[in-house]
């Protein structure tokens, strides 16, 4: 597949997963769409869905990562060239801030709406923040679920797995991490979600920006070496 075609499907992929994900946090979230919104399980499930989607929508195309912890995850493993993880991360982190950009106009189109610190459906942690869990809560969190959940990319997409199958596995894989994962930091294992969402907010959510890009990639790199040592042949 040509590579322009690939990256393009990277970028378009993001932009639907943060304005699926971060929309139906923001907009139909706990408060939104009538008097109890869709709630964590709601979000979960949106974050969720959109990975089904695109798996199947763009998978046939560029492998539907749209998370650069995956992409990384991939070249490290062996599976995608350096050129084209570059071009996929610079993709991904083009199709995110987009789909943040596009959610802000949404938003910012209600009355009530205010831009108020983590806004978007931006990640962080502490006081404030979703349960006010602490740093080390949150740099776990997102090393630790992001590991696992590049094991079940891992194992899902082998050559003895079944790949109709993958796209299912994977985005309920993401559902079961947001329903755990939401209270402690929103949930990005995905270092480009987090980004599109902080460059609008600002303030803490940009100024917590790193974690969200340490510690999924981190915990990619880790999964892809577990997975070469003690797994494959």
């Amino acid at each position: 597949m040509n590579s322009s075609k690939k990256y393009f499907a990277e970028g378009l992929g993001t932009f639907a997963l943060v304005l699926f994900g971060c929309g139906a946090a923001v907009i139909a979230g706990v408060t939104g769409a009538g008097p109890s919104g869709v709630g964590l399980l709601g979000i979960s499930l949106a974050f969720g869905l959109a990975v089904v989607a695109m798996a199947y929508t763009i998978g046939p195309i560029s492998g539907c990562h749209i998370n650069p912890a995956i992409s990384i995850a991939m070249m490290v493993a062996g599976k995608l060239s350096a050129k084209d993880t570059f071009g996929y991360v610079i993709a991904q982190c083009i199709g995110a801030v987009a789909g943040a950009g596009i959610l802000y106009l949404l938003a910012t189109g209600s009355a009530g709406f205010s831009m108020g610190e983590w806004a978007l459906g931006s990640n962080g942690w502490g006081t404030g923040y979703g349960g006010a869990y602490s740093m080390q809560a949150a740099l776990i969190a997102e090393f630790v679920f992001t590991f696992l959940f590049l094991m079940v990319i891992f194992g899902t997409t082998a050559k003895n797995a079944s790949p109709q199958m993958a796209g299912l596995a994977i985005g309920i894989c993401l559902v079961l991490i947001h329903l755990v994962a939401i209270p402690i930091t929103g949930t990005s294992v995905n270092p480009a979600r987090s980004l599109g969402p902080a460059l609008f907010s600002g303030g803490m959510a940009l100024s917590q920006l790193w974690l969200f890009i340490v510690a999924p990639i981190a915990g990619g790199i880790c999964a892809a070496l577990a997975r070469k040592i003690f797994i494959d042949d």
